[in-house]
């Protein structure tokens, strides 16, 4: 399960959460949570980039977790069993508690920003980013425009459509409905360059996410006119390589 999802999403959410952190602003020596960890791409960014006295990563899948454990081996990171909405923490256990690329897959967003400043001490910070799906993630919407074309009805999976949280108006008001202060959005643009076609292709075979569950879900004739199509639309340079960009939204409060 994480191996496929590292190629598909973890690597470009490793760049987003650099960015993510630096806006962040957090002093050094805090306590962090990383709520839907995944495989860890947050929780070792917070590592790399926030040194924190120690990060907690969340999340309901165990092998992501097992991912996680396997790859982030830092004695300053541990990795617990949990949801988005049952964090299992005490309140204001934590100085910062983030989500990357999560809210706007819980069903119920508010409930996840309210564990969120639970679990945060007074004058914390609470922060998440989620793709720009209706715009700005390139390899994601350049998937989906080419699989609408071929099937109308593969619009009802498409994130732009499905997650409306995924805009900064949304996301403001969602943290300033959560009673928290000092609410911003931000913009947080990254490069996504894929080596090749495949590099781009083949992580959408991994099952991994609403594109790669549609892909994997096709008959292989139509699996291979979706593919062919998409390539034909990407701007594939001379040497193979296809430079793309990624907009994500980042958005923080404070408890």
């Amino acid at each position: 399960m994480g191996d496929a999802y590292e190629p598909y999403v973890g690597r470009w959410s490793r760049l987003v959460a650099a960015d993510f952190l630096r806006w962040l602003e957090v002093q050094d020596g805090c306590q962090w949570a990383d709520v839907g960890c995944g495989t860890g791409a947050v929780t070792e960014a917070v590592l790399r980039f926030a040194a924190p006295a120690r990060v907690i990563g969340i999340d309901q899948s165990e092998g992501f977790l097992a991912h996680a454990r396997a790859h982030v081996t830092d004695p300053r990171a541990g990795f617990q069993v949990g949801t988005a909405t049952a964090l299992p923490l005490g309140d204001g256990e934590m100085d910062a508690t983030i989500s990357g690329l999560v809210l706007n897959f819980v069903p119920e967003p508010e409930r996840a920003v309210a564990e969120m400043t639970r679990v945060t001490r007074t004058g914390g910070v609470i922060g998440a980013y989620v793709w720009d799906y209706a715009d700005g993630a390139q390899f994601i919407r350049h998937f989906w425009d080419a699989a609408v074309e071929l099937d109308p009805q593969a619009r009802d999976l498409y994130e732009g459509t499905r997650f409306p949280l995924c805009h900064p108006d949304a996301l403001a008001s969602l943290f300033t409905g959560g009673g928290l202060a000092g609410v911003e959005v931000s913009a947080i643009d990254v490069p996504t360059p894929f080596r090749d076609f495949d590099d781009y292709w083949l992580p959408f075979l991994g099952g991994q996410g609403p594109a790669p569950g549609y892909a994997v879900s096709l008959a292989e004739d139509r699996r291979a006119d979706l593919r062919e199509l998409i390539r034909t639309r990407l701007p594939i340079e001379a040497d193979g390589q296809i430079a793309l960009t990624a907009r994500a939204w980042a958005v923080r409060g404070r408890r």
